[in-house]
């Protein structure tokens, strides 16, 4: 059965955030977006626990705590611990991808060039995600 998501997305760049809420619009998605500008500003949203997110989308380079010091503080919740993280971001640093693992993020998507190549990425990972089996909070 496929369900509305609460997506928690993290992302310093106001075009691609606009860019993935028009990919929403687009294929009319009706998930429900938070959106933090940092991982700092995300850590605060998730202690809040006003609504706790099914997953989190994340760019990995970010000012104050990137990505992947963000996935390790939120790892290290045994509330939080639990929430999918999706790395979505530019970086195909095969450094990067291992440590994201290592930490134990549920997927790593990487933002292509075409518009199209995007909106085609986003609506797999949301179409994946709204029908998967989701621990609940």
């Amino acid at each position: 059965m496929v369900r509305s998501l609460n997506i928690l997305l993290i992302e310093d760049d106001a075009i691609e955030v606009m860019k993935f809420n028009r990919v929403l619009a687009t294929l009319k998605m009706n998930h429900k977006i938070i959106e933090a500008n940092n991982g700092e500003e995300a850590l605060t949203i998730l202690k809040e626990k006003e609504i706790i997110p099914d997953i989190i989308i994340l760019d990995l380079n970010m000012p104050r705590i990137n990505g992947i010091e963000f996935l390790k503080i939120l790892k290290n919740d045994d509330y939080l611990k639990y929430i999918p993280s999706i790395i979505l971001t530019t970086s195909n640093n095969h450094k990067d991808v291992m440590e994201c693992y290592k930490i134990g993020i549920a997927g790593y998507v990487l933002k292509p060039l075409k518009y199209e190549d995007y909106v085609e990425r986003i609506r797999k990972m949301l179409e994946y995600w709204s029908t998967n089996e989701l621990i609940s909070q």
